[in-house]
């Protein structure tokens, strides 16, 4: 708890010393792919429109002489569709590491005026800031943060229906969500584990089962120039085929069931300020999961009980130095990452290679608005190891 502490505090330092910046509100500056498309931005005004982003990496460890990857790490088509002014189709259609196929999103918006949209499909969970803001132009790093790849787990999507808005009075927006859950046992197998928590359970929209609804929300207020604040909760069961065509008067066969559900419970803080060349960010994530001490004499898996992680990161524009006003950016940064899977576990022993740190530095060169070249240092550890490892990152990233 010592830690939730702490970073509560160098966030609330944070915004004590943003409140009287002259920056852009936030609430217009900062959107991803499906918002710009909602909101009329750009090229994404009427009928068809198109667009895309993507991310080509190299990922070279610095130890044990340990080959290089060179990788198409993704490549996104966006599609939407506006049918008339209040009601638009939008989707995204992923293609990972040059052969793996997915559907990122696919949703149809109502908008029934500025303070209520209405929303059905494939849709992300909003948890946290990468989730949502994805687009390798939004963060810093060649890479995600890793506490959304095993924390949130990012990208997180599942099909669902929802409600979202601006209430500007207040300087409040709102997403609230009904979303179907997890995937905890399939094909004879429990799909969790330690390492990496949730992230196996995703069911991605692809031929998903059903069985109990899921809930989540998000508010977020950006009444501050230069600051913008959400917290996030997401709260339900996981699925499991054992549940399919199980006969209720068994006993036996009930209680195995219910030993291959999680329980999840999931709370996320995250905030970012920018003030002219300045910016920072950071978020917090906690998980708690329920049942892990059944599921793990089930499964033989070793999931924990509770997950944690934050990160605070740090930015400076130094083109802004020679020119306020140019059009491409150079940004140097800094990132601290903690993230561990075994916050907490029942019946099992803690696994420190599962309490890990990311120290990661670099450069965001934003050539032209939608295209970025990176490159960035990053020394990881755990607490198995108790030190850190060198790795060297370059990337380049488009969305237009």
């Amino acid at each position: 708890m010592k830690n939730i502490y702490l970073v509560l505090a160098i966030l609330m330092s944070g915004f004590v010393f943003g409140q009287d910046k002259e920056v852009e509100n936030l609430k217009q500056k900062n959107q991803n792919a499906a918002q710009s498309m909602l909101s009329g931005k750009g090229n994404f005004s009427k009928g068809l429109t198109i667009g895309g982003y993507a991310q080509i990496d190299y990922n070279q460890p610095l130890y044990d002489n340990k080959s290089g990857k060179m990788d198409v790490h993704r490549m996104i088509m966006l599609l939407g569709y506006k049918f008339s002014d209040d009601v638009q189709f939008i989707t995204e259609i992923e293609f990972e590491h040059v052969v793996e196929v997915y559907i990122e999103q696919a949703f149809l918006n109502y908008r029934i005026n500025d303070y209520l949209n209405l929303q059905g499909g494939l849709m992300l969970v909003p948890m946290g800031y990468t989730n949502e803001f994805h687009e390798p132009t939004q963060f810093n790093g060649v890479e995600r943060p890793n506490i959304d790849k095993y924390i949130v787990p990012t990208t997180w999507r599942e099909i669902g229906v929802g409600a979202t808005g601006n209430i500007d009075e207040i300087s409040l927006s709102y997403q609230a969500n009904i979303f179907n859950s997890f995937s905890s046992y399939k094909d004879n197998t429990g799909l969790m584990r330690g390492s990496d928590g949730l992230r196996k359970g995703r069911q991605k929209g692809a031929e998903s089962t059903f069985q109990k609804p899921n809930y989540s929300g998000k508010i977020s207020y950006y009444g501050l120039p230069g600051l913008k604040m959400g917290l996030a909760g997401y709260f339900g069961e996981t699925n499991s085929s054992l549940f399919d065509g199980l006969d209720q008067n068994n006993i036996v066969d009930v209680a195995k069931a219910d030993s291959s559900r999680i329980g999840v419970s999931m709370i996320g803080f995250d905030t970012q300020y920018t003030n002219r060349a300045f910016e920072a960010k950071a978020q917090i994530i906690y998980s708690g999961l329920n049942n892990t001490d059944e599921y793990n004499a089930l499964t033989g898996k070793d999931l924990g009980s509770e997950m944690f992680g934050y990160y605070l990161e740090l930015g400076y524009d130094v083109l802004s130095l020679f020119n306020e006003n140019a059009e491409q950016r150079i940004v140097v940064f800094s990132r601290y990452e903690m993230y561990n899977t075994h916050f907490s576990t029942k019946n099992i022993a803690v696994n420190n290679a599962y309490n890990r740190t990311d120290i990661t530095t670099g450069v965001s060169y934003h050539v032209a608005p939608g295209a970025v070249l990176k490159a960035d240092y990053q020394w990881r550890s755990d607490k198995a190891i108790n030190e850190f490892k060198p790795n060297l990152n370059l990337g380049i990233g488009i969305w237009f």
